[in-house]
């Protein structure tokens, strides 16, 4: 089975290289913030013609808005738009990899935008793509050159930036490229919030088809704040809430910072104020990678031990709209955890179901299915009316996910799919009109 990996290292670069790197992402800012100056002008001469009274066939003709078409047209300016004051060019001391990578960066977001203006791109309306400032993520990319692993497995060389060291050993990649069974496709060079440089390696695998050491197996998992997971096995995964255990650090290096002479229109920012902005975005890095470190291992330990994981499908924007409860499910990623389990699932061979938004998980008895009409947020135990049972809120939930696989068309014999399990609308039961016995007919149904 062949699957797209990514394979992330920390870099090691010596001062020449971390300027070459800025160089190269400065290349591709500034060949997309060129490209895109260069299309709005074409959109307002339409505009400015249109609004004279010409034909709409007379009009100035657009810009090619393809990757193949921007790409083109920045060969044929890049001379004149790099000319330095003595009249020479700079654009050839980077790869050409990161202009084109600028200007394909820009076709998706025209794309995205004209999709997004014509109603054929969920989510929110996006608005005109913007130019990207100096303070921006610094990242290009290399989908030609040499990009190669070393026989050292401690160094990788990239295009026109030469052979860079790694803070870590890429045998695993390593293995891959010599026995054939991989071949890189791309290499993304990004700079973390903390300073570090990182390189993403994004390769074509031939894995051996895998299997979860229970295939027969459903888990439900309930997301939460308090605990970060509640399996339907009975497994309770903390919330390491990295974010709130960084609290005090953060306020005092937010402190320091302010005391700095920061930017200001016109001026440059303190030395001391990059030193502290510094240490702050490190201490934001370190969250960031131990939040990635611990929401990694729960998705992989569930992948590899269940055939059939089923989850929620959160509206988390929505509840980040909470100002009270933000902050921790924010740190908690609960979008991120789906993420990963999808394409994790597929690699085991396993299957991921999404159970439908408006599925009373929490309201219903996992024993004879009865929904209570109220169950409020403060009560962290579930008591039904119906057949008596006591459980944890949380504990229910994760039981009635579990039991949705056997109520949906879920076949477990094609693995490697998400399955949205989306169930029709029903009543809230009486109290009382189901039995602790078996499972009442209407269960198949009950949803909101």
């Amino acid at each position: 089975m062949k699957v797209v990996k990514a394979y992330r290292y920390a870099l090691d670069p010596t001062s020449a290289q971390a300027e070459a790197f800025r160089s190269h992402c400065g290349g591709k800012r500034f060949a997309y913030n060129h490209m895109l100056g260069v299309v709005k002008a074409n959109l307002d001469q339409r505009d400015a013609e249109r609004s004279y009274g010409i034909a709409e066939a007379d009009l100035t003709p657009y810009v090619n808005w393809s990757a193949y078409g921007l790409r083109k047209a920045w060969n044929d300016r890049k001379e004149e738009a790099t000319r330095r004051e003595d009249g020479t060019s700079w654009w050839a001391e980077n790869s050409k990899e990161v202009y084109a990578a600028g200007c394909a960066d820009l076709a998706a977001a025209l794309k995205n935008w004209q999709a997004s203006k014509r109603g054929k791109r969920a989510g929110a309306k996006m608005g005109f793509p913007k130019r990207k400032q100096r303070h921006s993520r610094l990242s290009c990319r290399f989908t030609t050159g040499t990009i190669r692993i070393e026989a050292d497995r401690r160094h990788l060389t990239l295009p026109r930036l030469g052979t860079v060291r790694t803070c870590e050993n890429t045998r695993k990649l390593d293995r891959h490229l010599r026995r054939g069974t991989g071949r890189v496709l791309s290499a993304t060079l990004t700079q973390g919030s903390g300073g570090r440089w990182f390189v993403s390696l994004t390769c074509e695998i031939e894995q051996s088809d895998q299997q979860p050491a229970q295939p027969r197996s459903a888990v439900g998992v309930d997301l939460g704040v308090k605990h970060l997971a509640v399996l339907s096995t009975g497994e309770l995964v903390p919330n390491p809430k990295h974010l709130d255990a960084a609290q005090h650090k953060l306020r005092k290096a937010n402190r320091s910072l302010a005391r700095k002479q920061g930017p200001t229109p016109g001026k440059k920012p303190s030395k001391r104020w990059l030193k502290a902005k510094q240490r702050l975005n490190r201490l934001h890095g370190s969250v960031a990678d131990a939040r990635r470190d611990a929401i990694h291992k729960l998705t992989t330990a569930l992948a590899a031990e269940h055939g059939t994981v089923v989850v929620e499908d959160l509206n988390v924007a929505g509840m980040l709209r909470n100002r009270r409860l933000a902050r921790r499910i924010a740190d908690a990623s609960f979008g991120e955890i789906r993420r990963q389990l999808e394409y994790k699932t597929a690699w085991r061979g396993g299957t991921l179901v999404v159970a439908d938004r408006w599925l009373p998980s929490s309201k219903t008895c996992s024993g004879c299915g009865v929904v209570k009409a109220k169950l409020r947020l403060s009560e962290r135990t579930f008591t039904c009316d119906a057949c008596g049972l006591v459980i944890d809120r949380d504990e229910n939930a994760a039981l009635n996910l579990r039991n949705l696989v056997s109520r949906t068309a879920v076949d477990l014999e094609s693995p490697g799919h998400v399955t949205n399990a989306r169930q029709k609308p029903h009543k809230t039961s009486p109290a009382g009109s189901g039995t602790a016995a078996g499972r009442p007919a209407a269960m198949a149904g009950q949803s909101y």
